[in-house]
C-alpha cells in the first residue's frame, strides 16, 4: 500500500510540476486531494485494514498530501509570476496621458446650513452642544413642562420605543440636559441642532427632519434680548432686508410664546405663491423661558429668566435654496446634490 502511495505521490508531482495553467493546476489538485481523488480513494479503504495498520497507513497518506499541496502552493506563486510578466510585456502604459477625471463632491445644503448656523452662534458667544436622538420621557417632555398626559402632546405624534424611550420629537431635550448638566447654575448660551422625529410625511414634513433651538439663561434677560438675537439670525441667513413678526401663541416651556414669521424673501413682502399672498412666512417659534421649566431644572426663577427659541432647519434649508420638496434633501439624488456643487 505504501508503493502505491508513493507512485501516486509521484505522478502527481510530475503533473504538478507539468502545469503550465492554473487550470491545469486546479485539475491536478481535484484528481489527487479532491473529494473524489487517488489519496482521498485510499482513506476510505482504511475500513478493511486491521487497527494496528491504520494509523501507519493514515500517516504515510496525510505526509503524501502534505508535500502534493506545498508543491501546489509553490508552483502556483510560479504561475502567477508568470501571468504577471505577460501582461507587463503585452500591455503599454503611456504614463504622459492625462488621468483619470475624479469626480468633485460637494457639501449637502443641509450641512451648509448647520454650518452657517453654527459659526454665526459661535461668534455671538454660544456653545454648540448635542444629546441623544433615543430620549427618555422625562428629558423631552416632563422637565419642559408637558407632564405625562398633557394635551399639548398629542401636537407632537412621537415614535415611542418603550413607555419611557422615544425617539425624540425635539431637540428641546437637549435644553433641559444642559440646565441639569450646569451643576454651578452659571448663566448658559447654548443652541442645539440635530435630527428629530416625528410620525409625519408630504411634501413639506418629513418622518426624520432637523432642528436647530437655542437656549439662554442669564440674570435680566428679556423680550427685547430675544428680538435682537432672532433679527441678526434670520437678517443673516435670508438677507438684510428681512423684517420679523411676533404673534402671540402657545408653548408649554414658554411663557409668553411667540410664533416668529419673516417677510417673504422671494416678494419682499408684497405677496406670492410662496408667502399665499400674505408677505410673511411662519418660521420660528420661541418665547421667554416658563418659570416651571427653570425650577425643574435646578434654576431659581426669581433670580434667572432667560428665552429659548426653535427653527426647522429642513424649511430653512428650502426656503434658503428654493427646494420646493422636503424629499429631495433625503432621496440621495445625485442630480439634485449636483447643483449645490460650488467652491466654499
Amino acid at each position: 500500500m505504501e508503493e502505491k502511495v508513493n507512485q501516486i505521490k509521484e505522478e502527481a508531482l510530475k503533473e504538478i510540476s507539468n502545469a503550465k495553467a492554473m487550470q491545469e493546476l486546479e485539475n491536478a489538485r481535484i484528481k489527487y486531494l479532491g473529494k473524489k481523488g487517488a489519496l482521498t480513494e485510499i482513506l476510505k479503504m482504511m475500513g478493511g485494514l486491521s487497527p494496528e495498520e491504520r494509523p501507519v497507513l493514515g500517516s504515510i497518506v496525510n505526509k503524501a498530501k502534505s508535500e502534493l499541496e506545498v508543491a501546489i502552493q509553490e508552483k502556483e506563486e510560479i504561475l502567477e509570476k508568470e501571468e504577471l510578466a505577460k501582461k507587463l510585456e503585452s500591455e503599454k502604459i503611456d504614463v504622459s496621458l492625462p488621468a483619470s477625471k475624479i469626480t468633485r463632491g460637494s457639501k449637502h445644503p443641509l450641512t451648509r446650513v448647520i454650518e452657517e448656523i453654527e459659526d454665526l452662534f459661535v461668534s455671538m458667544g454660544y456653545d454648540v452642544v448635542s444629546g441623544p436622538e433615543l430620549e427618555t420621557d422625562e428629558y423631552c417632555f416632563e422637565r419642559l413642562n408637558l407632564p405625562k398626559g398633557h394635551p399639548a402632546r398629542d401636537m407632537q405624534d412621537s415614535f415611542y420605543i418603550s413607555p419611557e424611550y422615544l425617539l425624540r420629537a425635539q431637540t428641546s431635550a437637549v435644553q433641559a440636559r444642559a440646565m441639569m448638566a450646569n451643576e454651578e447654575k452659571s448663566p448658559i448660551r447654548i443652541i442645539v441642532p440635530g435630527k428629530t422625529y416625528r410620525r409625519e410625511d408630504d411634501a413639506t414634513h418629513s418622518h426624520q427632519f432637523n432642528q436647530v433651538e437655542g437656549l439662554v439663561i442669564d440674570k435680566n434677560i428679556s423680550f427685547a434680548d430675544l428680538k435682537g438675537t432672532l433679527e441678526i439670525f434670520m437678517r443673516h441667513m435670508l438677507g438684510e432686508n428681512t423684517n420679523l413678526r411676533f404673534r402671540p401663541s402657545y408653548f408649554p416651556f414658554t411663557e409668553p410664546s411667540y410664533e416668529v414669521d419673516v417677510s417673504c424673501f422671494k416678494c419682499g413682502g408684497k405677496g406670492c405663491n410662496l408667502c399665499k399672498q400674505t408677505g410673511w412666512i411662519e418660521l420660528l417659534g420661541s418665547g421667554i423661558v416658563h418659570p416651571n421649566v427653570l425650577r425643574m431644572n435646578g434654576y431659581d426663577p426669581d433670580i434667572y429668566s432667560g428665552f429659548a427659541f426653535g427653527t426647522g432647519l429642513d424649511r430653512l434649508a428650502m426656503f434658503k435654496y428654493g427646494i420646493t420638496d422636503i424629499r429631495l434633501l433625503y432621496g440621495n439624488d445625485v442630480r439634485f446634490l449636483n447643483q449645490f456643487d460650488r467652491k466654499d
